[in-house]
């Protein structure tokens, strides 16, 4: 992963919830919590998958949540501890570069 000079490394973490209201008390928790330094809750969107053998169809609320490395576990620790679902999708997508300032202001 490539680094700017003296700042952390930046994630997008993705991960989706049940309802507009979940997701919303989510995003609100992790940036009082300083865990996140922004969280995009999105439109609504359906999603197809397997689940215990049976295709499922619900609607979800995918949230965005940019973050630094340093504070990735406590952030996972946050969401499974608020998530309602059994297995919460949790993705990190590395972010290795963007606009500088941007950047540096996910580190404060």
């Amino acid at each position: 992963m490539s680094k700017h000079a003296n700042t952390p490394d930046f994630l997008l973490v993705l991960t989706n919830l049940p309802d507009d209201q979940t997701a919303s008390q989510l995003a609100q928790s992790l940036v009082q919590q300083n865990l996140a330094a922004c969280v995009n809750v999105l439109s609504p969107c359906q999603s197809f998958y397997r689940w215990q053998g049976k295709l499922e169809h619900v609607t979800e609320t995918p949230v965005m949540i940019k973050t630094t490395q340093a504070k990735y576990q406590a952030l996972e620790t946050a969401i499974l501890s608020a998530h309602p679902y059994e297995l919460p999708e949790i993705i990190v997508l590395n972010i290795h570069d963007g606009y500088a300032p941007y950047l540096q202001w996910l580190t404060t």
